[in-house]
């Protein structure tokens, strides 16, 4: 080989070299910036969702300390149904418990009974809730590690503190949230002391501690992937030895801040795979270049080149399959996200409108035995305010028992049935509706047997169906002149109960028992009474039909097996 030969080989791998390491720099910089861009939107997302928590969670203090059930019971000193209260609130408010403490610091109600009689009075959120009267919120590091946030205020009586509120906050459920996801995060408060981080070794320790901890192996070892230096820009820290990038920002809440941890994760992987094609089409150029030095080997050098030309093609469409399968996978993932946080939205906003629908009804009726019984108190009438008193307690279970059942439109099965005279519960329904039919002038025909009518059921449940069919038909005929509801209950191989009403009709048959669906004006109805029904009627083994009267206005049926053994001996 001549020297103008081998001068050409050095500087064509000189050019090479100087290409592979400028080309590494730069796209060693362009993903490392993309690394950091997911990094802080991902740091964005965890910030929004733990300040959520917290404000969301910071408001329920301050209703239920003006909660007058809560209140009357620190005055009397009768804490029979507090927990009961409680638990039924923690249920709804979705909070991770609550604690009712007396004037010197005992806990009088709670949502855990296990520390119900236990004494806080050293508590720091019972001193200064005390103190300042206001809403406080305090980290109480636990004994066995980790810490207990929690929100705490005052109940008053006369300007006269007679108990503290206690709500704890569930913030352990973002360190189970982030454990799964590729970045260490953890949460630091004023003085920068780990409060919250995906590795539990890390709690109650300053950062800096906490970062030197090796031992035991945890999910940093596992998340983080070893990667050269040289391969990237010079990291912001190590974590377990591992080069990362930091990110950080501060939570608008008692000078708290959250970081994360990423590793610079497919960087080098990447970058690898660019070089590597420079570095083929490098190789490439120089078997070209020793084709043309070397005649004799041209031939094999020809069979080379289809080759090499077959593997950049072969490289192509992978690099393009490998890009397309990472995008779906994200794609993936994000759709997944989404899905599951619409399903939480959804079924909690059916359970609340699904409370508002079923509640309407005993709160109206509580509503006129209540006006009753102030005015026969006012005509010193006690005895008969006595039984208004009575029908409100009446009430009060009733609403008890409907919100235990209300979870049977989204799981079926584990109801306590016994044997139901369904003329009974026909009565039940119309003493239930009695205040709104003496608002209203409304016929009521009923057709009842002289003999029982036995069924196998939960009274509770079938009262409620009765008296959401009766409520309907109520509101159909709000517009009619001469307003009629007939009410037929027969006892053949089903005991099949008919309410009929002479409103204007069904207009959509089709749709009417699918839930949300309703006809009625907006604030008037939410269209889950009839999909309720129609699941209450189908646990029990029956099933609900409705159709359009000849003459006008709507007839529902409601068909249930009868017992056979009752029928026959009262035959």
């Amino acid at each position: 080989m001549s020297w103008r030969a081998k001068l050409a080989v050095g500087l064509l791998i000189m050019l090479a070299v100087a290409i592979v390491l400028v080309s590494n720099r730069l796209l060693t910089e362009r993903y490392t910036n993309d690394t950091r861009s997911r990094a802080e939107v991902r740091l964005a997302l965890y910030t929004g969702n733990l300040m959520a928590e917290l404000q969301r969670t910071s408001v329920v203090p301050l209703l239920l300390s003006r909660d007058p059930e809560l209140v009357q019971a620190l005055r009397d000193g009768n804490y029979s149904s507090t927990s009961a209260k409680l638990i039924a609130l923690q249920s709804q408010i979705g909070v991770a418990s609550i604690r009712l403490l007396d004037r010197d610091g005992r806990v009088v109600g709670a949502t855990n009974r296990n520390i119900l009689g236990t004494n806080n009075r050293n508590a720091p959120y019972f001193v200064d809730a005390q103190r300042t009267k206001d809403t406080i919120f305090s980290a109480v590091k636990r004994e066995a590690g980790g810490f207990d946030f929690v929100y705490s205020r005052a109940l008053l009586s006369d300007s006269k503190v007679i108990g503290v509120i206690v709500v704890s906050v569930d913030l352990m459920k973002f360190e189970r949230a982030w454990a799964g996801l590729q970045d260490a995060v953890l949460v630091t408060d004023s003085e920068g002391i780990v409060i919250l981080a995906t590795e539990t070794v890390w709690r109650g320790q300053p950062v800096a501690e906490a970062l030197a901890l090796r031992d035991p192996p945890s999910a940093i070892s596992r998340a983080l992937r070893a990667t050269a230096d040289w391969a990237q820009t010079p990291p912001d820290a190590y974590v377990r030895g591992e080069a990362v990038m930091k990110t950080e920002a501060r939570i608008p809440f008692r000078g708290w801040k959250l970081q994360t941890f990423t590793a610079y994760g497919s960087v080098r992987e990447q970058v690898n795979g660019i070089l590597a094609l420079q570095i083929m089409g490098f190789a490439i150029l120089m078997a070209f270049t020793f084709y043309m030095l070397s005649r004799r080997a041209w031939s094999r050098s020809l069979t080379f080149q289809r080759e090499s030309a077959e593997l950049r093609a072969l490289n192509a469409r992978l690099q393009r399959e490998i890009a397309e399968r990472e995008k779906v996978q994200k794609d993936l993932e994000v759709a997944e996200l989404t899905l599951a946080q619409s399903s939480k939205l959804a079924a909690l906003g059916e359970m609340s409108a699904a409370v508002s629908h079923e509640l309407n009804q005993p709160l109206a009726a509580m509503k006129t035995y209540l006006a009753g019984a102030r005015l026969l108190l006012q005509r010193k009438r006690p005895d008969e305010a006595l039984s208004s008193f009575q029908r409100i307690d009446d009430l009060i279970e009733r609403m008890g028992a409907i919100t235990r059942q209300l979870k049977s439109y989204a799981r079926k099965g584990g109801e306590a049935f016994e044997e139901v005279d369904l003329r009974a519960c026909v009565s039940s329904a119309l003493a239930m509706m009695e205040p709104q039919l003496k608002a209203r002038v409304v016929k009521i025909t009923r057709g009842l047997p002289r003999q029982p009518v036995m069924v196998m059921a939960d009274r509770i449940r079938l009262e409620q169906v009765i008296i959401n069919l009766l409520r309907n038909a109520l509101d159909a005929t709000k517009d009619i002149r001469d307003p009629q509801i007939d009410i037929l209950l027969s006892a053949g191989e089903t005991a099949t109960l008919t309410v009929r009403d002479n409103g204007h009709g069904i207009s959509d048959l089709e749709n009417l028992f699918e839930p949300f669906y309703t006809t009625k004006k907006p604030g008037e109805g939410v269209g889950l009474g009839l999909a309720i029904s129609s699941g209450i009627v189908t646990d029990l083994g029956g099933r609900l039909t409705a159709r359009n009267a000849e003459g006008g206005g709507a007839v529902f049926e409601m068909q249930l097996p009868i017992l056979g053994n009752r029928q026959e001996a009262a035959e």
